[in-house]
């Protein structure tokens, strides 16, 4: 892991790898809870971690980098949010030739699958899910969809996500659900934040 500054209140941390920088949230987030880090915003992304807010940035970069992260596959205290599923979605089959099986399999590989938020973007609410192995990668579309309904459940690279609401969007679609995952009068807004587990589970 790597620390640079960004601009005179900030710092990013260049992780390795996406469980490099689930650690790091966790320990940093952990830090902040207990006073020992002053940082308005800790932001995880794919491989880094930003600080922002920090009010010295030399000095919390030399404390960083004697502190040893917690194991990320140790969260068991991390919550679990169930998000139920209708396997409907119109790019199954196209997942299905991508990973070499029938759909039956992709679904319940999604089904048995512990999935983990790693950071968010693109939308708010829009939670990017590792959980699934390297080789099941699958590419976008090569050309976006213009609208995508809120609430689809899709794949793209190495990542599940759904869609909180309509959108543009080129991941591939597996399913949809009900679940209501952005909503700017909850505490948080967004349903699915860094570090949550996350089961797909069948709809009723």
């Amino acid at each position: 892991m790597r620390i640079r500054p960004v601009g005179a209140h900030a710092l990013l941390l260049d992780c390795d790898d996406p469980d490099q920088v689930e650690a790091w949230r966790a320990e940093l987030w952990h830090r902040r809870a207990a006073g020992e880090l002053a940082a308005d915003e800790i932001v995880p992304a794919a491989v880094t971690v930003l600080l922002d807010g920090v009010p010295d940035p030399a000095a919390t970069a030399a404390r960083i980098a004697g502190w040893h992260p917690r194991n990320a596959a140790a969260g068991t205290a991390a919550a679990e949010v169930r998000v139920p599923v209708a396997y409907d979605g119109a790019d199954l089959p196209t997942v299905a030739g991508h990973w070499g099986v029938d759909v039956p399999t992709v679904v319940d590989r999604l089904r048995r699958t512990e999935f983990r938020v790693a950071f968010c973007g693109f939308a708010p609410g829009f939670a990017y899910l590792t959980g699934l192995p390297p080789e099941l990668a699958v590419p976008r579309l090569a050309s976006p969809r213009t609208r995508v309904p809120a609430g689809s459940v899709a794949l793209a690279g190495p990542y599940a996500g759904i869609y909180p609401a309509a959108s543009p969007g080129g991941w591939l679609l597996v399913g949809r659900t009900e679940l209501t995952l952005f909503d700017v009068r909850a505490d948080p807004p967004a349903r699915l934040t860094p570090g949550t587990r996350v089961r797909f589970v069948d709809a009723p």
